[in-house]
């Protein structure tokens, strides 16, 4: 078993999911700041905060408004499939304009988001990297107009 699929199978402490909360609240508050919170030292904050981000538990990042930032396009697209789909969504994960990927069970195998420039850059993206990949047999595009809500504070369990 790799060190993620043991991190990730074993239940998390109380104080791990606390740091993660503070972080889901605002990722630049101070390992000190975390700590007092917590009841740790800065130092043992950061090693936990180390152990969890290369385990895999979580990221910490910069969420940012695509459109905001000159990318006008963003989307969602449904991918319907044949074969096994694990290895379809693999080569949609190795796009760049790629930031999600997901499978999913219903109507479609994978919905993939990607954030283009524009429009010419959607449809370029659409025709000449996910509908010929092998095992696509459709792709229903999602357009957004506005990005209304996008959090990532749901907390732990």
């Amino acid at each position: 078993m790799s060190r993620m699929q043991r991190t990730r199978a074993s239940q998390l402490d109380e104080v791990s999911k606390q740091i993660i909360e503070q972080l889901q609240h605002d990722g630049r508050k101070s390992y000190s700041e975390i700590g007092k919170v917590v009841g740790l030292s800065e130092a043992a904050v950061r090693q936990r905060v180390q152990k969890l981000t290369e385990s895999g538990v979580m990221q910490v990042v910069a969420v940012t408004d695509p459109m905001r930032l000159g990318f006008k396009r963003q989307a969602m697209v449904g991918v319907k499939c044949t074969g096994d789909v694990s290895e379809v969504a693999e080569l949609l994960s190795e796009i760049p304009a790629v930031d999600y990927v997901v499978m999913t069970a219903g109507s479609f195998d994978i919905l993939v988001e990607v954030v283009c420039e524009d429009d010419d850059d959607l449809i370029n993206l659409l025709n000449t990297k996910i509908r010929i990949l092998p095992g696509v047999v459709s792709a229903e595009t999602f357009v957004y107009l506005k990005l209304h809500k996008q959090f990532y504070n749901w907390g732990t369990r």
